[in-house]
């Protein structure tokens, strides 16, 4: 009863409406079709009809697959790694691109590219390289709503809510996944025909409609209207986000207007720099940019794409019944641990959750590893210690790497270089999402289920960088967050006991803070209480000032 008594949720609620739960959950459908496009091709790779049109006659392979087809490490590597190589450039041209069209317009096209590569995948016939060009042009839109969905997120609802609704994308990532493994248990009763894979892909067209409807029903971020003059179509935008609530209160609608007016003009007066500002050394934004990369390098490298991509495969190998079942049961944790993984965030800040979980994702791997190379493939007990080692990583992987860098991502850049560094952390993620899907066959076919100890030396190494590099930047503005990188007195290790000038800790300075954006925002009753509070304090440094 706590939780629905306190001020958060008190201002929550004053903000929510029908619009913006709307704008939350359609806009997210983008993570969904992000997720559900991401974990079906591991239930492809062991469909029958799937690898008659597509993998290479192997007489050999007729005992473990059920056909004398198989997928060689090059053909394997590409079917699944194209779509992440499509991703990458998706996700550079998102950004201008939608700054010439539009947020809503960017993402409406982009829904369209996915419905023409699904439907590249869903008319092939027997012509592998079909498959691929088509998840590459798939991965063009997912990797472009990758980046927009967020941004359209941030910049359409009210900051009270943001953070929850920028969260709920990443929840749907989670949701896409588990529904893609659901999707292909289910068509995989078509048996030997093509419906078991097409069948999937169909069901894909749904989620990208419900997207593209929902766009051309939502309106163009305020933000954005603002930015190009439009004010009547920002205030216009503002109202309908509002709803009937809140649509005439406009001491609200004003102050959101004058907080985004405020933040446009601060950003056209700061110099414009080129991408290779991101790499410039003065005020640590050379480091910063290389740590970002850093990060979202080392979470492909936890391990968590090798059970997503090729789960299904991984668990035949040792004799599982119905594997499609199994990576079912690894969806279902990566959604469940999501929930406390937002929360350990919050509670334990940034820096904890990353070193916790990155220690132990790497027992889970060694456990994994070892298990799978030493016992015995036909053992029941193998295959049970293999899923619970699995389910254990997931957990791990999804409460604090999955969630947390992508916090840090948004947290760590200054403003002036914010957009292109944020670029290249995405593209480092991309780029090594491509280089594990590509190569993970070759590597797997010669060392086997020891490729786990590589993925549990890389959590290692990925522990001992955030230990070393990571600043924590929990109940910190941005911009204290960049005083807390530039002052050479606080060290990555004693950086959670860095504190604002002025305050004696960090929660007085973030509630200091709100109580502030309470005051513009016209949401306290005591607001005028407050404000007199404030400028009797300013009043007494003014007097104490000229007394000096």
């Amino acid at each position: 009863m706590g939780l629905f008594k306190s001020q958060r949720f008190s201002d929550i609620k004053a903000v929510a409406s029908g619009p913006v739960i709307a704008i939350g959950i359609t806009a997210s459908m983008g993570g969904f079709l992000f997720g559900a496009d991401t974990g079906q091709i591991s239930g492809f790779l062991i469909m029958k009809d799937f690898l008659r049109r597509f993998a290479q006659y192997s007489a050999d392979a007729e005992e473990e697959n059920g056909v004398p087809n198989k997928f060689d490490n090059i053909r394997e590597g590409l079917v699944v790694g194209l779509l992440s190589i499509g991703c990458l450039i998706g996700a550079l041209a998102a950004a201008p691109i939608s700054n010439r069209l539009g947020r809503r317009m960017a993402m409406i096209i982009l829904c369209g590219v996915f419905l023409v590569g699904n439907t590249i995948q869903v008319i092939s016939f027997n012509a592998w390289y079909q498959v691929a060009i088509g998840r590459f042009i798939c991965g063009l839109a997912v990797g472009g709503l990758s980046v927009l969905v967020p941004v359209y997120v941030s910049e359409t609802v009210p900051k009270q809510i943001r953070g929850a609704l920028v969260a709920t994308y990443q929840l749907f990532v989670t949701l896409g996944i588990l529904m893609s493994y659901i999707v292909n248990l289910g068509t995989s009763h078509a048996g030997e025909t093509s419906w078991s894979w097409r069948g999937a892909l169909i069901v894909g067209y749904f989620w990208a409609l419900v997207l593209m409807v929902g766009m051309f029903i939502l309106p163009e971020t305020p933000r954005y209207l603002l930015s190009e003059g439009r004010k009547d179509d920002c205030l216009k935008s503002l109202r309908w986000i509002a709803g009937k609530k809140n649509q005439h209160n406009h001491a609200l609608i004003e102050s959101q207007y004058q907080e985004m007016s405020a933040a446009i003009h601060e950003e056209k007066n700061l110099s414009k720099g080129s991408f290779f500002s991101s790499f410039n050394p003065k005020d640590k934004v050379l480091y910063r940019t290389v740590l970002g990369f850093s990060l979202q390098m080392f979470q492909q490298l936890t391990g968590a794409n090798y059970f997503f991509y090729y789960g299904t495969t991984i668990f035949k190998s040792v004799g599982l019944t119905n594997p499609f079942v199994t990576q079912i049961i690894l969806g279902g944790v990566n959604v469940v641990s999501t929930f406390p993984g937002l929360w350990f965030i919050e509670r334990y800040g940034r820096r904890k959750p990353l070193i916790i979980g990155g220690l132990w994702q790497c027992a889970w791997l060694i456990v994994f590893a070892a298990v799978g190379s030493q016992g015995d493939p036909n053992s029941s007990t193998v295959g049970s210690i293999l899923i619970l080692s699995a389910c254990m990583f997931i957990f791990g992987f999804a409460s604090t790497w999955g969630p947390g860098v992508w916090v840090a991502i948004g947290e760590i850049f200054p403003l002036r270089v914010r957009s292109h560094s944020a670029s290249f952390a995405t593209a480092g993620n991309w780029s090594w999402n491509f280089l594990l899907a590509f190569f993970t066959p070759y590597i797997t076919s010669s060392i086997g289920y020891r490729y786990g100890y590589v993925f549990a030396g890389c959590n290692l190494i990925g522990v001992l960088m955030v230990f070393c590099f990571y600043y924590e930047s929990s109940n910190l503005t941005l911009e204290q967050v960049d005083d807390m990188y530039l002052d050479s007195d606080t060290k990555p290790w004693t950086s959670d006991s860095w504190v604002p000038k002025g305050y004696s800790s960090r929660r007085e300075a973030a509630e200091d803070e709100k109580e502030r954006n309470d005051i513009n925002s016209g949401l306290r009753e005591d607001a005028a209480h407050i404000e007199n509070r404030y400028g009797s304090i300013d009043s007494e440094k003014t007097k104490d000032s000229t007394t000096v």
